[in-house]
């Protein structure tokens, strides 16, 4: 680059057009001349003043870059390779630091982007364990991971993806216990993959699925720093990206949804009860109101004598054939979760009571739906979201069933959950099946899938995960 001060900062400027793209020009006691380029809005400029713009101020008119460099006390600094890296790093929140008669540009670490503070969850709510949870900065969350898995095994890895965007993934993993490959594989799907803007780390789970229109997810989500470490040392490539709190674990296992954090911080008998409730509320959110259907329509003999009378009365006079009649009452709560999702918080909860209590008792009321209808959508609606991570697949399954059910009966419904299982048994994610460790059977495996065994009996790692280090604890008694 040209040894001219102006020409330096107009080369940049003449790239970086934008408003907020600001230069700060000050000297040095002695009179040289130096000017900071930097991005408004994701700098610390208290930083700035501190680090940089004091200690240069002893810096004389015949001092090189070396003894620039001495001055500096900013703990990030390094030179600008080119004049393309120098933009790319103004363009991430770095300062670029500019000397009058140096050829050479120092980038400076100094960026304070915008975020909020590290707090519990949504969606992964505990009542024992650790309650932090993952944040839109990648630097604050890998400091959650590195808080929590202080070996120097644990290998982070940043790539950067999106044209536009330039939105930096980390790859993690612990080497010697991640399968061998599996880290170079994901980054290069990753890499593969070239868009405007890499937004949230859904973008990068869709680029590393191997199969990305399945029903079936492949890979798993996680919003806690614990839960995102316990399964690395299982194993797995973690994707932690900015700008997202939501982590990605790959290989995946369908029986890792039915598991929680909380699961590892009470006792087995209890967390295993609780897995095998999940598992069950699952089943009947997805069959129950198929098989309502195919009672009503097809089989009614299904139905207890005394439920029978009951229903009966219930349904009596009702216009609707008990197919459209469960569709609409499914519609109706679909709109009434989509409408209290989007609308303003508390607007949102007056919605849902006003549509439960008003919609509900008023069309049951009205003889439009019947209460058996009404109390199955709702109980099936409850029963997904004890699993949140499959709500989108049992929902999409869901109403599978019911369309089969509405149109064949019990006959298509046992078809298509026998077509399901086919499918999900010859499914893999990175070469590890689906329904492991059930399909295939892996016996070690099962002390950790719906029944949960003490901890102290989880001595080796998941045998499906294929890790190079079997052993994860040994007993020294």
């Amino acid at each position: 680059m040209n040894n001219s001060l102006e020409e330096k900062i107009a080369r940049v400027k003449g790239e970086l057009t934008s408003e907020d793209i600001l230069v700060f020009r000050f000297s040095s006691l002695s009179g040289r001349n130096f000017a900071c380029v930097y991005t408004d809005g994701i700098v610390d400029k208290n930083m700035i003043g501190e680090l940089i713009v004091k200690p240069l101020r002893e810096v004389k008119a015949e001092d090189g870059a070396d003894r620039i460099k001495k001055l500096l006390a900013a703990p990030e600094l390094k030179d600008g390779k080119d004049f393309a890296d120098v933009i790319e790093r103004i363009s991430d929140g770095d300062a670029a630091l500019f000397a009058e008669g140096a050829e050479e540009v120092f980038i400076l670490g100094v960026k304070s982007p915008p975020g909020r503070a590290v707090a519990e969850p949504p969606t992964q709510v505990t009542v024992k364990g650790p309650r932090e949870g993952f944040t839109e900065d990648i630097k604050v969350n890998l400091g959650l991971v590195r808080k929590r898995v202080k070996s120097p095994a644990l290998q982070v890895k940043t790539i950067t993806c999106g044209k536009q965007s330039r939105t930096a993934v980390a790859i993690c993993y612990l080497e010697g216990i991640c399968k061998k490959g599996l880290p170079e594989k994901i980054e290069k799907q990753l890499k593969a993959n070239e868009i405007d803007i890499l937004a949230d780390s859904s973008y990068a789970a869709g680029f590393i699925s191997q199969r990305p229109r399945s029903l079936f997810k492949r890979n798993a989500t996680c919003e806690k720093p614990d839960i995102f470490c316990a399964k690395l040392c299982e194993g797995r490539v973690g994707l932690i990206c900015d700008g997202s709190p939501i982590a990605i674990t790959v290989p995946y296992m369908l029986v890792e949804d039915f598991q929680t954090a909380e699961d590892y911080y009470s006792v087995s008998y209890r967390a295993t009860i609780l897995r095998v409730l999940r598992f069950a509320a699952v089943l009947l959110g997805i069959l129950l109101p198929a098989f309502y259907v195919c009672a009503q329509l097809f089989k009614i003999q299904l139905i207890p004598a005394k439920l029978l009378f009951k229903i009966a009365s219930s349904v009596a006079g009702i216009p609707l054939s008990p197919s459209v009649e469960i569709f609409f009452a499914l519609f109706v709560l679909e709109v009434l979760n989509e409408a209290s999702i989007r609308m303003p918080k508390y607007v949102g909860l007056a919605l849902s009571v006003v549509g439960a209590l008003v919609l509900g008792d008023t069309a049951v009321k009205a003889g439009i739906i019947s209460t058996p209808a009404v109390i199955i959508i709702a109980f099936s609606a409850i029963c997904l979201y004890t699993v949140p991570d499959l709500v989108e697949t049992s929902a999409t399954l869901r109403l599978m069933f019911l369309i089969i059910a509405g149109s064949v009966g019990a006959f298509g419904v046992i078809l298509a959950i026998a077509f399901i299982m086919s499918y999900l048994v010859t499914e893999q994610s990175y070469g590890v099946p689906l329904l492991s460790p059930y399909a295939p059977v892996i016996a070690k495996d099962m002390r950790d899938a719906i029944y949960k065994y003490d901890t102290g009996a989880l001595k080796t790692r998941p045998k499906a995960l294929k890790s190079p280090n079997k052993v994860r604890l040994k007993n020294k008694r």
